[in-house]
């Protein structure tokens, strides 16, 4: 199954939890299976949002029966009321919400701290407290999951811990951490790739991250938007500000969507089996919630859609010896497909178009590729939708010898071609033409 997420209210642990959450056909097996993770003092409350007029689920993490919330600065005024992030949640300077908001704690020789320690000294049980970054990994890895989800989880909690250490400038394992340390952060982050498993998903494509803007409230002061550790996790992933002032994006949703997300961009076309909605707390003029587009098997009767990127330039100073170099470079490094068009540029001069086809992954690669090995100063790159026929391949017998055949199906279409290679040598061999054995082929492949 693939998934689209639209986060054009930015990305939380508990906004992803819930939008995966609504697409689980058995929720109540999920619930249990949280239940009995054994978190201390953790208990998950499941309730109904309409926000904008969408209805959705918010699943809200509390340990010891409370809720952390964050604040922002602004409304941090002389009369010390709380107020709301674009999530709705509050901050205490002390702990975290549970969006997993990362703030940390760096060790000194003057202020020894037991990882596995509270500020009080309390055990490792206790629902509260600094915990060093060692003391989670083995909190995570002990739980009674799959193996996969054990994988996912610590993976996604070493993006957020190797964040923190770079914005600090210090090794991971001097970080007690506030916020990504305790429990209920680890809740939506066990939570999230727990649902992954469940939903058996192949692919997560996701559209660019709202982050938001502002400032936020925190241990350590006043930090802008978006955070630094999430501004970390989020280098490499097209981000924008956008118009709501707040916190949108935090640590533990962009490490959540770092580590699963496969390509970042618009919605490819799709068949939507469902759709799920986690929805955060306040109100604002645009719907305040995640969405989540479980996607069927895109292939009709073997056909399927899939997303390419066109890497393109023009190149009027350069010999044809020099631009078929670069195009053996690029089918070395992964292109598509590779081709030139002929074209006029400014003051009359023939030229060429140079073209790269390329899957997701490769785009950025095969881009620094063309410019570096071409004259051309910048190249163009345009996504392109395909739809796919399937493809196969077989070997036939003929009067002729043995031709391999290249097949491909879907949409209602059949297609079947024999190998040129092999019936350009058949031919030759027997003395006969082309067509000869090419019409043999097919007749073979097609009984």
């Amino acid at each position: 199954m693939r998934l689209f997420l639209e986060c054009a209210m930015g990305a939380s642990g508990d906004m992803l939890m819930s939008a995966l959450y609504e697409l689980l056909p058995d929720k109540e097996n999920f619930r249990r299976q949280m239940e009995q993770l054994g978190l201390p003092g953790v208990a998950m409350e499941y309730s109904k949002s309409i926000k904008c007029g969408i209805k959705g689920t918010h699943i809200s993490v509390k340990v010891g029966g409370a809720e952390e919330k964050s604040e922002d600065a602004e409304a941090y005024g002389d009369n010390g009321g709380h107020s709301h992030d674009s999530h709705g949640h509050t901050h205490n300077a002390d702990s975290h919400d549970s969006h997993g908001h990362t703030h940390t704690h760096i060790d000194s020789h003057e202020h020894p701290h037991d990882e596995n320690a509270g500020d009080a000294g309390m055990a490792h049980t206790a629902p509260r407290g600094r915990y060093g970054y060692n003391g989670m990994l083995e909190l995570i890895g002990g739980l009674a999951l799959p193996e996969d989800v054990i994988e996912n989880a610590l993976a996604v909690y070493n993006i957020i811990g190797e964040a923190e250490a770079a914005v600090h400038g210090v090794p991971v394992s001097n970080i007690h951490l506030h916020e990504i340390g305790s429990i209920d952060a680890a809740a939506d982050i066990v939570g999230c790739c727990l649902l992954v498993s469940k939903l058996g998903l192949t692919e997560i494509i996701a559209s660019p991250v709202h982050v938001g803007f502002g400032s936020v409230r925190c241990e350590h002061g006043i930090l802008p938007v978006p955070a630094p550790a999430t501004a970390e996790i989020l280098k490499g992933i097209p981000i924008y500000s956008g118009s709501i002032k707040g916190e949108l994006c935090t640590p533990t949703g962009a490490a959540l969507l770092k580590h699963f997300v496969k390509s970042f961009g618009e919605m490819p076309p799709m068949i939507v089996a469902e759709i799920g909605c986690g929805m955060g707390t306040k109100d604002f003029e645009k719907a305040n919630c995640l969405r989540a587009f479980l996607c069927e098997d895109e292939t009709y009767d073997g056909g399927k859609h899939d997303t390419t990127y066109e890497i393109s330039c023009n190149l009027d100073d350069m010999t044809p010896e020099a631009i078929g170099a670069v195009f053996s470079l690029l089918f070395e490094n992964g292109a598509l497909d590779v081709y030139t068009t002929p074209i006029m540029m400014k003051k009359n001069r023939p030229a060429v178009l140079l073209t790269c086809l390329c899957a997701a992954g490769k785009r950025d690669e095969l881009a620094l590729l063309m410019l570096k090995n071409t004259s051309t100063f910048g190249v163009r790159i345009t996504t392109c939708h395909r739809d796919l026929l399937t493809r196969g391949a077989e070997t036939v017998s003929t009067e002729y010898g043995d031709i391999r055949i290249k097949r491909a199906y879907g949409f209602g279409i059949r297609k079947l071609k024999p190998e040129y290679d092999d019936v350009l040598e058949s031919a030759k061999k027997h003395g006969v033409p082309f067509a000869s054995v090419y019409d043999a082929a097919v007749r073979a492949a097609g009984k």
